[in-house]
């Protein structure tokens, strides 16, 4: 790719190696020229072909023979802005940490002068092993950057910590390290994340299921997509990204000031918070004593985020969320009109493992002028940058 800032991308024998060519297809769309390096335990998993396919380059493997310059080892790495290994294995790990220099890969990393990014990938178990985390600490010490895997379930079934981090983000990454900006670049968006919670009196309240998961993704996606972020959050039980300003509310009214004085100051607004639709009418100051009858909880509405900022909205784009039980699309496509906004991403609640408090979500994609596009389920972060591809294409020149 001529001009093109190049990656070098190791795949080793992990079983998230299959998410290699994917990965090369969205580091290719960036812009950048991606060499892809293998080792044998890899190609088990991933045929050099596809890679191949995928990056418009001859792929480097463990067959030394094949190769046409003996020092294809010495020369990969030099004028490449990053090296990449993902999955990195256990068994990887350990060669890089003790200079072993038995493949191409390993003596490609080893004569590498540019800089080097592993992506850990295995069971916890593994991972949590003494000797691999001291290999990792081994590494860390000599300036390999470790990108930390992610929680979630593993190939199989267990759940815990050893998950690749998720293709976009590691796309990000390596277009970070070769100085190549986002298509969010200069943008400022504006997210809401989690639940509201609404007083009934000093101890109790209404809320509900909402972890904030949805919301942590959709910022960290942003942020790693070039923006300047700005994450308006609930009570939540999810983790939040780093490097995203947060501004913390309980109530829906709390949320609704958060976000209408910041609404001004952004280009695009993702609702992705679940607000509570009523509220207790009468909270009490005091908490309410157990008597011989059940009090009465006299309700109102809260106030709807959406529809403010639908008066106020100019040329900014706005991203909602409908959580639906049934006529999926019917309902999405009349809260969008009814809002004025450019996309609503519906998602059926009643579906198991997915939508709240969930890791994954399974959403269809409604924005105005084009057909309904449904999303498979898929962990959080893969389906927050489903939605900000649909979503950038809303967005205007940006101002000088």
């Amino acid at each position: 790719m001529n001009g093109a800032k190049k990656i070098v991308l190791g795949v080793t024998g992990g079983v998230a190696a299959y998410k290699a060519p994917e990965l090369a297809r969205l580091l290719k769309k960036g812009g950048l020229d991606v060499q892809v390096v293998m080792t044998r335990a890899a190609e088990r998993f991933v045929a050099p072909l596809a890679l191949r396919c995928v990056t418009g380059n001859a792929v480097l493997t463990a067959d030394w023979d094949a190769q046409t310059d003996p020092y294809d080892h010495l020369f990969v790495t030099r004028g490449a802005s990053a090296a990449l290994i993902a999955p990195a294995t256990a068994n990887f790990l350990a060669k890089m940490a003790h200079g072993a220099a038995d493949d191409l890969l390993t003596t490609t990393i080893l004569a590498a002068r540019c800089p080097v990014y592993v992506a850990p990938s295995m069971n916890p178990a593994m991972l949590n092993n003494p000797a691999v985390r001291e290999n990792i600490r081994i590494l860390e010490k000599r300036g390999i950057n470790v990108v930390p895997p992610e929680v979630g379930e593993m190939a199989d079934g267990e759940f815990g910590e050893g998950r690749l981090p998720s293709i976009e983000y590691l796309a990000s990454l390596m277009m970070k390290a070769a100085g190549v900006a986002g298509d969010l670049a200069g943008r400022r968006v504006l997210v809401t994340a989690g639940p509201t919670v609404e007083p009934i009196d000093a101890a109790r309240f209404i809320s509900n299921r909402s972890s904030g998961k949805m919301g942590a993704a959709l910022a960290g996606a942003a942020r790693d997509r070039g923006a300047d972020v700005t994450l308006i959050h609930g009570p939540v039980t999810a983790r939040l990204p780093e490097g995203v300003r947060r501004v913390s509310v309980r109530t829906a009214v709390e949320m609704l000031d958060a976000v209408t004085s910041r609404f001004s100051d952004c280009d695009m607004l993702i609702m992705a918070a679940a607000v509570a639709d009523f509220r207790p009418a009468r909270p009490s100051a005091g908490k309410i004593k157990k008597g011989d009858q059940s009090p009465t909880l006299a309700l109102e509405p809260n106030p709807d985020i959406l529809e403010a900022v639908a008066k106020i909205k100019g040329g900014r784009v706005v991203v909602g969320f409908a959580a639906e039980t049934e006529n999926l699309i019917k309902n999405g496509r009349d809260k969008m009109a009814a809002k004025n906004m450019d996309v609503i991403c519906v998602n059926d609640v009643g579906g198991e493992d997915s939508g709240f408090d969930s890791d994954y979500n399974e959403v269809t994609i409604l924005c105005r002028g084009e057909e309904p596009l449904p999303l498979r389920r898929a962990d959080k972060p893969s389906v927050a940058n489903r939605i900000l591809d649909v979503a950038v294409k809303f967005l205007s020149a940006p101002v000088a």
